[in-house]
């Protein structure tokens, strides 16, 4: 993940069209279109924009990308941040991810979302993830590829593939291919 160097424009056209299927199921000129204009695609860009000023040291214009999305994206992404293509953020308001945070292909991000750092260890987070409104991911943590985080929930242990994750502290509710979890085997 880190060190992969991929073009601008490819990360950003990734983005838009992952946005476009996640919306409206489609990838069509309409759909990438209307993708392009809904709330949380600005933040995806100016993010794209403060990645590559960082990657090509230029520092003080990654910073300038940055304020702007707290202004005119309603969320913070730190510099060092680094994202695979489909990077989705559906609704870009009071998202907060840490610098130190680093993740695979297609993360679908909806608002008030917190991924965040304890002790300065920061979560690494697979492919093909869904994060639910609200939710917060904290610490040296490992989120598997095709994860679904629920709404509002706040994990602070690794989830493994293929998982659902929901609650207060999150548990593992369902691993797909198997039977629910929890001691009285309810989901």
């Amino acid at each position: 993940m880190k060190g992969r160097r991929k073009g601008f424009l490819r990360l950003i056209g990734s983005d838009v069209r992952a946005k476009a299927r996640w919306l409206y199921d489609s990838g069509s000129g309409l759909s990438l279109l209307k993708a392009f204009f809904t709330d949380g695609t600005l933040a995806m860009v100016l993010y794209r924009f403060m990645q590559a000023c960082q990657r090509r040291r230029l520092v003080p214009l990654a910073m300038v990308f940055g304020k702007l999305n707290v202004i005119f994206g309603r969320c913070i992404i730190g510099r060092g941040a680094d994202f695979d293509e489909g990077f989705v953020l559906v609704h870009s308001n009071g998202v907060v991810i840490n610098t130190a945070v680093v993740g695979g292909k297609n993360l679908i991000l909806e608002h008030q979302i917190t991924i965040g750092v304890e002790r300065k260890r920061a979560p690494v987070l697979g492919d093909d993830i869904y994060v639910g409104a609200g939710a917060k991911i904290f610490g040296p943590i490992t989120i598997g590829s095709r994860v679904r985080i629920g709404a509002n929930a706040v994990v602070l242990k690794d989830v493994p593939d293929d998982a659902t994750a929901v609650g207060v502290p999150a548990e593992i509710v369902k691993i797909r291919n198997s039977e629910p979890h929890g001691e009285d085997g309810a989901a």
